[in-house]
């Protein structure tokens, strides 16, 4: 079917129009999109800088209800940091966060390859299995956990609040579904290469893995900086508590003093801060490439 001239210039205006009209929907959108994204910042940084406002009053002003004083100071700061054991919470923090880290990864993505690459009998199934851990909150294995803890012998050990939290089922997910996306031909080509099963994990996919890699760390990491509820029941010793543990001793001994207990905890978050600020675009990175989007 042919347009002639007299239609030409009216098919245009009509192209012109929807073209037109598909952009005002995608502006409308857009703004949409921003004003929600604005509206959680601000539901998320309003208790952020309300705590870093705390903080910097002197106790007997942390009543008042507004925002600015006119006298800000430190002395809050200094109080944690000269009255508590908090830089020793950090370093017990920080080597019982990285070895759940580096141990999540060295499992995950080991079980992961596995039901990538491997094909055996109710693979599928038992994958399910896997993920349905999920669904299981922490709480409902905290008695067997630690009773196996104590028959161990790692109760007030940094092993006994890492190891529990290594496996992890969303970590194998993330593994599973990045090695699906890489291409068979890669192990094809080690295996003509002499590789062997190991070899192909160790030297062709894991280095092909590094957004995956880092989206784990990442999540490994904060999530074990942020638990309380396991290492305050594994942990009596004071000289190797977490940080969660400690702001909760710490909580308990300031009592009503608000603007040490909200320096103790805007202290004990700019380390996470720093880790997201610093590693963000390992996260998008890691989770765009395991199929999470949608």
């Amino acid at each position: 079917m042919t347009v002639t001239e007299e239609e030409a210039p009216l098919t245009a205006q009509k192209a012109h129009a929807d073209v037109a009209k598909a952009d005002s929907r995608t502006k409308l959108f857009n703004r949409i999109c921003a004003g929600v994204l604005i509206a959680f910042a601000l539901i998320w940084l309003v208790p952020i800088l309300w705590a870093i406002d705390t903080a910097i009053k002197p106790n007997e002003e942390t009543t008042q209800t507004r925002w600015l004083i006119d006298n800000p100071t430190f002395d809050a700061f200094g109080r944690v940091l000269n009255d508590t054991d908090i830089l020793r919470w950090f370093g017990s923090s920080l080597i019982i966060s990285t070895m759940t880290a580096i141990g999540t990864v060295i499992v995950a993505s080991m079980a992961g390859f596995a039901f990538s690459r491997m094909r055996f009998k109710y693979r599928n199934q038992l994958f399910f299995l896997v993920l349905a851990g999920i669904m299981i909150p922490g709480q409902v294995l905290i008695v067997p956990q630690f009773r196996e803890m104590d028959s161990l012998g790692l109760l007030n050990t940094f092993w006994a609040v890492s190891a529990t939290q290594i496996p992890t089922a969303v970590a194998v997910f993330i593994f599973k579904q990045f090695f699906d996306g890489l291409p068979r031909e890669l192990d094809e080509s080690a295996r003509i290469d002499g590789a062997n099963f190991w070899g192909i994990y160790r030297r062709v996919v894991m280095p092909l893995a590094r957004p995956a890699v880092a989206a784990v760390v990442i999540f490994a990491f904060v999530q074990s900086w942020n638990d309380l509820l396991w290492p305050l029941l594994v942990l009596s010793n004071p000289d190797i508590m977490t940080i969660p543990v400690g702001l909760a001793t710490v909580q308990g001994s300031f009592g009503i003093r608000y603007a040490d207990v909200m320096a103790s905890a805007v202290l004990g978050a700019v380390p996470l801060v720093a880790v997201f600020l610093l590693f963000q675009r390992n996260i998008v990175e890691g989770i765009a490439g395991t199929g999470l989007k949608g």
